[in-house]
């Protein structure tokens, strides 16, 4: 897989990627600015709504290594558009069903390709790229979630609450249609140059280390995902604001993100990214936490929706750095792995947040959650620590 000397042909293939990434961004935050909006449709509860993002990430950890293993042999070309129809096809299912059961069923199904599209699509972006110039290529597919929780999810909530939420996913479906269109005409066609059979790529598992890093993404990110879940009762039921504003509120997010993903890939480079990675989710707990009182009053449950947004997507680079640099020989594997170990904290975070709503303890429950998940996730780096530590006394005694 080689360069393109096609400077304009390079832009629309970043491009065709970042809008796969736009689309993906949208069908997996979407849910959390009209949860209310589907609860009601639905006439579901808040928690049983809520489901619908655990299953989600549950496809999404099924998906990531099922579509990297089918596929590993095929052009990669070919498996982005096919893994973009499937997008676009499972999300205009969900939002044709009418039962809850169905529902949950083409919700999975459309988690499935989202790993193996960031994993596969980061490994195509870089080796398009100039030498020197690969990290800035996957960047701009990553920017495509950002810009999705800019414009994509505000409106697709605006849509979903003022219309219905069945438009808002059909609004996706198209995007992702386009996407795979994007990806057809702009792409050039590239091989799979895999050095690794997927097979022995698996070995990556037999190091503890990669399951520290597994823990730190799963159990560490739920934090975030318990708070942002339920943000739309947070806002709504606590901080007083309408249904209406919800759409400003997902934008502020959105922003959020996008300063918390330049900040954290900056952090990482200057300092580590396992230091990063701590730092970050040592301040996750303390702004959850923080959280509970601040959202009394509207202007700080605006600034902590901001900060929240930001630190949460600031572990996004760091962790990315320390899943790859842990597992050489097998990166597009472990790319895709990465977005498995997230969405698995996707479902933890939404599953663990909803339990004690359910059991009457008020939306602003989850934070505390949220703080115990960071928290964990603060501990799995700390055995991260000790695990390098550890090996460099036995290559220095060797």
């Amino acid at each position: 897989m080689k360069s393109t000397n096609n400077p304009p042909l390079f832009k629309l293939s970043l491009i065709s990627l970042l809008l796969g990434g736009f689309s993906i961004g949208m069908t997996e935050f979407l849910m959390m600015g009209i949860l209310p909006d589907m609860s009601k449709a639905l006439n579901i509860s808040i928690p049983e709504a809520g489901h619908l993002i655990s299953i989600y990430a549950l496809g999404v950890v099924i998906g990531a290594p099922l579509m990297v293993g089918l596929t590993s042999n095929m052009p990669p070309k070919k498996v982005l558009i096919g893994l973009m129809l499937m997008v676009g096809i499972f999300n205009g299912l969900f939002a044709l069903m009418s039962s809850y059961p169905l529902l949950m069923a083409t919700r999975l199904l459309a988690g499935l390709p989202h790993g193996a599209f960031f994993g596969i699509g980061a490994v195509v972006a870089s080796k398009l790229a100039e030498p020197g110039r690969e990290a800035r290529a996957v960047s701009v597919m990553f920017a495509g979630l950002t810009v999705a929780n800019i414009i994509g999810v505000p409106l697709g909530t605006f849509i979903g609450h003022n219309y219905s939420w069945r438009f808002s996913f059909a609004l996706i479906a198209a995007v992702a249609l386009v996407a795979a269109f994007a990806v057809k005409v702009w792409m050039p066609s590239v091989k799979s140059e895999s050095e690794t059979s997927f097979l022995k790529s698996l070995n990556i598992f037999r190091h503890k280390e990669l399951w520290y890093i597994i823990g730190i993404s799963t159990i560490g990110t739920g934090g975030f995902f318990a708070w942002i879940s339920y943000i739309a009762p947070l806002m709504t039921e606590v901080a007083g604001f309408s249904n209406n504003v919800m759409t400003i509120i997902m934008v502020v997010a959105g922003l959020g993100m996008v300063v918390g993903n330049f900040v954290g890939g900056r952090l990482a480079d200057r300092f580590s990214p396992l230091t990063t990675t701590t730092c970050l989710l040592l301040c996750m707990v303390a702004a959850l936490l923080l959280t509970v009182v601040m959202v009394q009053f509207k202007p700080t449950a605006v600034l902590m929706t901001f900060l929240i947004g930001a630190i949460g997507f600031g572990v996004i680079a760091p962790m990315q750095m320390l899943i790859v640099q842990q597992a050489k020989g097998a990166e597009m594997l472990a790319s895709s792995l990465l977005q498995a170990t997230s969405n698995m904290g996707n479902a933890l975070g939404a599953f663990l947040g909803g339990l004690p709503i359910a059991a009457g303890f008020g939306y602003t429950s989850p934070e505390y959650v949220g703080a115990a998940l960071a928290f964990t996730g603060v501990l799995f780096c700390l055995l991260l620590v000790a695990a390098y530590r550890q090996k460099a006394r036995n290559l220095a005694i060797a």
